[in-house]
């Protein structure tokens, strides 16, 4: 079974220095890669911080409903 943990918090309180933290400690921990159809920034990685898509594949996947969840976030 798998078991699914959320870690949510403001920006800036620090998500993702606990969750490497605990992947120090449990290191069978795996991230979630969320969807996004903003354009990548130069020190991101496709697939690592994020999956970079098109809006049409994130509409497709919405259709799909391949998503556990979604949301419009500054026009993205």
């Amino acid at each position: 079974m798998i078991n699914l943990i959320t870690i949510s918090a403001p920006s800036g309180s620090g998500k993702t220095t606990l969750c490497k933290a605990l992947q120090k400690v449990i290191p069978e921990i795996e991230w979630s890669t969320s969807y996004t159809t903003r354009e990548q920034r130069s020190i991101e990685f496709d697939g690592v911080d994020y999956h970079f898509i098109s809006h049409n594949e994130f509409e497709d996947l919405i259709l799909k409903q391949d998503l556990a969840e979604w949301e419009n976030v500054h026009g993205y």
